[in-house]
């Protein structure tokens, strides 16, 4: 029991605080990387940006609206809204701006085949996939442009911000407290080497290299990045080209985004083992290992085992005795938490031990869905808070 306790602390620390520092000392370590001057006008690529919108009609006129506002010749941007099956208003919105192209098929196959139907018709070198429910900030496009200077780079990830209010439920502090710590960790990843897999809500990549995932894939930006990063390729990150949302509606609506992403991330794993190949690429395998399969797969039963170990031992050293103590007093916050997830409030201590128990509870869902096959490819639309979202102005 005592090697169950320290084998489960090891990987719980591991995952969350060991990697972080690890990262981040190999990132100060590593050598000050060649820097690439700010394109001219003329200099500046034709892009894409490719909107995927299943009944988006609350919001589909502000993104577009946020889309035409972008610091981009109007000239080298093309704008497509790509739908699959929407049954709402959205297209009758769409068609009065004549400035967008829309790709619609009324067949509901899901985000990934509608990104797949459209792309051997893109013309121009770079394609920037963004979501209709998130809003750019105006210097998106320049900023993530600038990293394709290097022909090294494949991708190059935006920064997806979680607009978070002073008062919150605890779907949304939960998730923006979360959005941060992953930024920095991405950025920290991509400072060392590279980006392992990316946020679907703003990722650029050059068309020429963009290899359609299979139809049935779950989280599609994911594995696209991560083969990228197999073949050699960097994936940059970009902090400055902001995707901003509001955070889920409840935490009822936010467990269908935990639970589709961690059937995706055990169907990654099972995909993607190239990303496995140490003699290939053994620090993009150290990343992939540490950043992501260890989330996915070890982390709810590590955290199950050192309960259920520390329940076992508590009597036999101070030091179980107090990790016993810890757990019950975070377990106990969380179930608080639980109580209180609903409800909008400025004292946000109940949402991080709350949020933490129910993401790694909707991983195991995931596990159950996924190797059921009850995970549909077709989008699984989640309701956000309401509200404006604020963009940043550069």
């Amino acid at each position: 029991m005592e090697f169950i306790f320290w084998l489960s602390i090891g990987i719980i620390f591991y995952t969350f605080l060991g990697y972080g520092v690890v990262i981040t000392l190999l990132s100060k370590l590593k050598k000050k990387k060649k820097t690439y001057p700010i394109l001219d006008e003329e200099d500046l690529p034709e892009v894409t940006l490719l909107i995927a919108c299943y009944n988006e009609e609350e919001i589909v006129a502000d993104k577009v609206k946020n889309s035409l506002a972008l610091n981009y010749p109007k000239d080298r941007l093309q704008i497509t809204f790509v739908t699959d099956g929407t049954t709402d208003g959205s297209l009758d919105l769409l068609t009065q701006y004549p400035q967008v192209k829309i790709d619609h098929s009324s067949a509901r196959k899901g985000k990934i085949a509608a990104i797949n139907r459209v792309m051997p018709g893109i013309a121009t070198p770079i394609t920037i996939f963004t979501d209709a429910n998130v809003m750019l900030n105006p210097g998106a496009i320049r900023h993530l442009v600038h990293h394709f200077q290097s022909n090294l780079v494949a991708a190059v990830s935006g920064e997806k911000v979680v607009q978070s209010a002073t008062a919150d439920s605890a779907s949304a502090s939960g998730e923006g407290f979360y959005w941060k710590y992953e930024s920095y960790l991405k950025r920290k990843d991509a400072e060392w080497n590279t980006l392992v897999g990316s946020a679907g809500e703003l990722v650029a990549i050059r068309t020429n290299l963009y290899e359609a995932p299979e139809q049935d894939t779950i989280i599609e930006d994911f594995v696209m990045t991560v083969r990228l990063a197999a073949q050699g390729y960097k994936v940059s990150y970009e902090p400055q080209a902001i995707a901003t949302e509001t955070g889920s509606a409840n935490v009822e609506e936010e467990e269908k985004r935990k639970i589709r992403i961690a059937a995706g991330g055990i169907q990654a794993i099972c995909r993607l083992p190239e990303a496995l190949n140490l003699l290939n690429h053994p620090g993009l395998t150290f990343q992939y290992l540490s950043h992501r399969v260890l989330r996915w797969t070890l982390m709810p039963l590590a955290l199950a085992a050192a309960l259920v170990s520390t329940a076992l031992i508590y009597d036999e050293g101070w030091i179980y005795g107090l990790a016993l103590a810890a757990q019950i007093v975070f377990y106990g916050t969380a179930v608080l938490g639980y109580f209180k997830r609903n409800e909008v409030t400025s004292k946000k201590y109940f949402h991080i031990p709350f949020y933490f128990t129910f993401m790694h509870i909707s991983v195991v869902k995931g596990w159950k869905r996924y190797w059921k096959g009850q995970q549909a490819v077709t989008w699984e639309k989640s309701l956000r808070a309401a509200g404006k979202i604020q963009t940043a102005d550069f």
